[in-house]
């Protein structure tokens, strides 16, 4: 399997060169030559190998679609090293639960830092600190957080041999608990930059310092955003899971594994039980910011998983849900990009976009150039509402959208929790208010991607409900503990200088 970049350069690669470089030369997102297709026959394979052997089989006969330059033994036993229950909590990993009619949440939040990023950030520090070992060499990650990736990528690397990070976060933005979780970390491999400024601005200085080639190779710059290609692709195991399991019969419910009956009155999801549960279809609803998360479901669907329709659940920073409704896709300013309640959303320019617009544009790379590198410098936007591609967004890529604000975030956690005595946090109450508005007439199954612990926003919660959420014994006491962080202001020639300082 090769990989070449969205924006046309010629050059084709294999996995281990991406994993470690990140952005291709030009400036472009990698993704794969194609998508390996599976069919009924595959599709019954990977459930079996899921139910048999558990979700790092699962991840195994997955990436080995699209990792050849790993000898399988290795890419099998990185796998299993990393999806342990002593990692994440239990041994289904990502179990699937019933909420209401219609209606399941996805946990993707029981690894060691409580957010769905440790899904893949977990499995990207064993494969890097396996190449860095098999090359000799040392990398110097550079990256962004609106919140998660951060502490989750922190968390990964940390004692990782041959590897440093260097985390650009804004400063003041994250919750008092995710700042906590990063800012608290003593290892000498780990550096904290708080940025004056938003999300955006931390992105913009990863991508520019990406693009100072000359640099780059000095400093062995790698990333662990979204925008590196192994990192999205872990996350594609957890569409396959969680099909698997709503497919099932009987059919999983809240609390309780696979195996378990669904609530009285409520019928499993595909039907009978003498059903091709392969012929049954899902839809998924996403909270997604940088569309990292929901592009896995595009590649998962891109591959032929049967999925109905992906929705895009965004906050009051709107950019994807305003591009899915008008065909306009526009950036936002700094000043225009609003602080919320589901903070690892404030986010107005979706790196991850890209990939998508290169599929959907038939992957023309001068086209996706043209669209990310030209007209959004210049212009800020572009917009694609007559394009006749832009009604394959939907028809053929099954993509829909919606928005929620911090009215109805609290809405829905008070909602949740007084039906249902679960508790959510914010971002997935985004995920479950859209996907009631999208999930019909409840036929199709609505899976909807948790994607954190509440305790990681225990202000909105308590504002929601009155009471503070569950907290982990290992995190009592966090807020408390020294911190270790670089403030200052969103210049990229200051963070190259920090990266020199720490590179001696």
């Amino acid at each position: 399997m090769l990989y070449l970049s969205t924006r046309g350069h010629p050059d084709r690669k294999h996995f281990c060169d991406i994993l470690l470089e990140g952005l291709a030369p030009d400036g472009g997102l990698y993704l794969p030559e194609h998508y390996p297709q599976i069919d009924d026959a595959k599709l019954t394979q990977l459930r079996k190998a899921y139910h048999e052997q558990g979700y790092a089989e699962l991840a195994f006969q997955i990436l080995s679609l699209y990792i050849d330059d790993i000898p399988a033994a290795d890419l099998k036993a990185l796998c299993a090293k990393t999806y342990t229950a002593e990692v994440f909590g239990t041994g289904e990993i990502v179990p699937l639960r019933h909420l209401e009619d219609g209606l399941w949440l996805e946990a993707l939040s029981n690894g060691p830092t409580l957010a769905f990023k440790d899904m893949a950030m977990q499995l990207l520090g064993n494969l890097f600190e396996y190449e860095l070992k098999r090359r000799g060499e040392q990398l110097n990650i550079l990256g962004a957080t609106s919140g998660d990736t951060g502490s989750a990528a922190e968390y990964a690397m940390r004692g990782k041999e041959g590897v440093r990070v260097f985390m650009t976060s804004p400063h003041g933005r994250m919750s008092a608990f995710q700042q906590a979780q990063m800012f608290s970390l003593q290892d000498e491999n780990i550096h904290n930059i708080a940025i004056e400024g938003v999300f955006d601005d931390c992105q913009d200085i990863v991508k520019a310092v990406s693009n100072d080639l000359d640099f780059k190779r000095k400093y062995k710059i790698g990333t662990v955003n979204s925008i590196n290609w192994a990192r999205l692709l872990a996350q594609v195991v957890y569409y396959f899971a969680g099909y698997i399991q709503a497919t099932e019969h009987p059919a999983p419910t809240l609390g309780t594994g696979v195996s378990s009956l669904p609530p009285e009155g409520v019928d499993s999801p595909r039907g009978g039980p003498s059903a091709n549960p392969n012929d049954q279809k899902v839809s998924f609803t996403v909270p997604s910011g940088n569309f990292g998360n929901i592009c896995a479901g595009h590649v998962a669907r891109s591959m032929g998983l049967p999925i109905d329709r992906l929705v895009v659940a965004t906050n009051e920073n709107d950019v994807l849900d305003e591009f899915f409704r008008t065909g306009v896709y526009r950036v936002r300013s700094s000043a225009d990009t609003h602080e919320t309640s589901s903070p690892s959303m404030d986010i107005s320019k979706a790196s991850n976009f890209e990939r998508f617009v290169f599929d959907l544009l038939g992957r023309n790379g001068q086209r996706t150039k043209a669209l990310f590198s030209a007209a959004l410098q210049t212009y800020g936007r572009f917009d694609l509402s007559a394009e006749p591609l832009f009604a394959d967004a939907a028809a053929k890529y099954g993509f829909e959208s919606g928005k929620s604000t911090h009215a109805d975030r609290l809405a829905t956690i008070r909602d949740t929790y007084s039906r249902f005595g679960v508790t959510i946090d914010t971002h997935t109450a985004d995920g479950v208010k859209v996907a009631r508005e999208h999930r019909g007439d409840g036929s199709v199954p609505m899976i909807v991607l948790e994607t954190a612990l509440p305790i990681k926003f225990a202000e909105t919660i308590q504002e929601a409900l009155g009471h503070a959420p569950e907290r982990p014994d290992r995190f009592a006491g966090i807020e408390a503990l020294p911190k270790r962080v670089q403030v200052m202001p969103a210049d990229v020639q200051q963070v190259k200088a920090y990266i020199e300082q720490h590179c001696q």
